[in-house]
């Protein structure tokens, strides 16, 4: 890792292809299995785009995936990236945490750099189920009442902090650093899809500040790709998931796409 500046960058120079991936909700050895057995991959740094799955278990549940797949990756020379989702603790994603060889859970406003490319990494969105999570925990909780862990990696169903947050200051220091030509987001801009809100008002029904939230949380990566635009930085992709759908569309010279569960899609 590189640190100018005060952003986390991190430079894959063997790599020799990008690919993102959509949600893969705790799934981790799917998706190992997936890059490294059914498509083969090799020399390939593989991004996945938020609700990873970090959080549900003990920290040493994450650390066994990394043992009993280090020897694949290592002999494949591929590399995971996981962003913040909002179905991710928080508190993984500081940049020491989760911190591997060949695995790493990479903080918001993260640069990567591979192929040629420079990824911007946004991770963040709302639970539109926070409610039905929230009450699923206190269950969880009174159930195991005197066995529940309460340090910051604790396991847990839900993160208060899992909106994504405009940080100006960075986004600055950014535009003196380098030139963005990608970005890795786990929600998207409104005017990306997914504009159809069915299903939502369901859960808005005993939460009155959803559709608040959630508006303002597409509000926010409006206003981090207007800063990036109105800067000239070079984008031409940008991927996301947590809709659960796939789509692409070209706006102002941008692919955006949304990208399913577990989807791939190769930016180099």
């Amino acid at each position: 890792m590189i640190k100018d500046f005060g952003i986390n960058e991190y430079e894959f120079p063997e790599a020799k292809s990008i690919v993102v991936s959509g949600d893969i909700h705790g799934d981790f050895n799917l998706l190992i299995n997936k890059v490294c057995v059914q498509y083969q991959m090799q020399d390939t740094l593989v991004i996945v785009a938020g609700d990873c799955g970090f959080g549900f278990e003990n920290k040493g549940y994450y650390e066994n995936i990394v043992k009993r797949n280090a020897k694949r990756m290592n002999e494949a020379n591929n590399w995971i990236v996981f962003l913040r989702g909002n179905h991710d603790n928080p508190a993984y994603f500081d940049g020491n945490v989760f911190m591997h060889k060949r695995f790493m859970a990479v903080p918001d406003y993260s640069i990567l750099r591979a192929c040629d490319r420079t990824i911007l990494c946004i991770g963040g969105a709302i639970s539109i189920d926070r409610n039905y999570r929230m009450r699923a925990w206190m269950e969880y909780v009174e159930k195991h009442r005197g066995h529940v862990d309460d340090d910051a990696l604790a396991k847990n169903y839900y993160w208060i902090n899992e909106a994504p947050t405009l940080n100006k200051e960075i986004l600055c220091r950014i535009n003196v650093v380098c030139s963005i030509d990608a970005v890795v987001s786990h929600t998207a801009p409104s005017f990306c899809e997914l504009h159809n809100k069915n299903g939502l008002c369901c859960y808005a029904y005993d939460d009155e500040n959803l559709i608040n939230d959630v508006t303002n949380e597409r509000l926010v990566m409006d206003e981090i790709y207007n800063i990036l635009k109105e800067r000239n930085h070079p984008i031409t992709h940008w991927c996301y998931g947590h809709f659960h759908q796939s789509h692409h569309a070209s706006i102002d010279d941008v692919l955006f796409k949304m990208l399913d569960i577990m989807e791939f899609y190769q930016i180099r």
